[in-house]
């Protein structure tokens, strides 16, 4: 498996605190079955500013230091970008890194809400030739009053990547509901576990895609996986229409 979210580089943001738990991340990742990390520290969001060079170093040196001990998994760069009015001339000077330099963008909304601004910063990332992938919609608070908003944004071309965590209740259970529905509307393009730490936020990918086989169907799992491959090789990914009825949001 290939996980597209992951905050294992050690000591940029507020996930691996050190490089001996960047470690365990991989070592539990590997027994998960995964054997692809892409590396997303946060960038833009006001605390965490990890521009493209210093996210490639420390993939080197973490990659490094995987080989020396043997450890199945390959770190590749990416970010997780918030979204801010400076973003495109950050991506201009060449300091925004997509996943695995491709075109796929990973964008994550402020907590609180979706901005005024958001529909025009991504028609520029569009002309841009930038495919964006939506990072957790599912505990944004706009979606979750309001999916239709969600709905519009992946009808102009945006992606949604639903974190396991959120699949498994790590985050209360109107979350969890909120992203199996993602799911079964075929809102959700790929799963990623987010993972920040082997405390209270390590991946449990594995977990949830056995979940999802169970309660949406092993197509969709396979789907989910087999993207995240594309996503890595810069391919295009599958998508499903999703289903629109005018009461499918009634169980928020």
């Amino acid at each position: 498996m290939i996980d597209t979210h992951c905050h294992i580089l050690p000591g940029l943001d507020d996930g691996a605190g050190s490089l001996e738990e960047a470690v365990e991340m991989a070592i539990h990742a590997a027994n998960e079955g995964i054997h692809t990390i892409v590396a997303t520290p946060h960038h833009g969001d006001g605390r965490h500013d990890n521009d493209a060079s210093a996210v490639g170093l420390a993939v080197q040196e973490l990659n490094l230091e995987l080989e020396t001990r043997n450890i199945p998994v390959q770190i590749l760069p990416g970010q997780e970008v918030r979204v801010y009015k400076g973003l495109l001339d950050d991506l201009e000077a060449g300091t925004i890194r997509t996943l695995n330099d491709t075109q796929y963008l990973l964008l994550e909304m402020p907590s609180y809400g979706v901005p005024d601004y958001v529909e025009d910063l991504l028609y520029e990332l569009h002309i841009q030739g930038l495919t964006v992938m939506i990072a957790h919609p599912e505990r944004n608070i706009d979606f979750i009053k309001d999916p239709r908003r969600l709905q519009q944004l992946v009808g102009q071309g945006c992606l949604c990547q639903i974190t396991s965590q959120s699949i498994m209740g790590l985050f209360g259970r109107k979350i969890q509901r909120f992203a199996i529905q993602l799911c079964k509307k075929n809102l959700t393009h790929t799963i990623a576990s987010d993972a920040h730490n082997m405390a209270n936020r390590k991946s449990d990918l594995s977990v949830a895609f056995s979940y999802l086989e169970k309660h949406i169907s092993y197509k969709a799992v396979e789907n989910y996986i087999l993207n995240a491959s594309r996503i890595v090789h810069n391919e295009s990914i599958m998508t499903e229409s999703y289903q629109y009825k005018k009461k499918i949001w009634s169980f928020i």
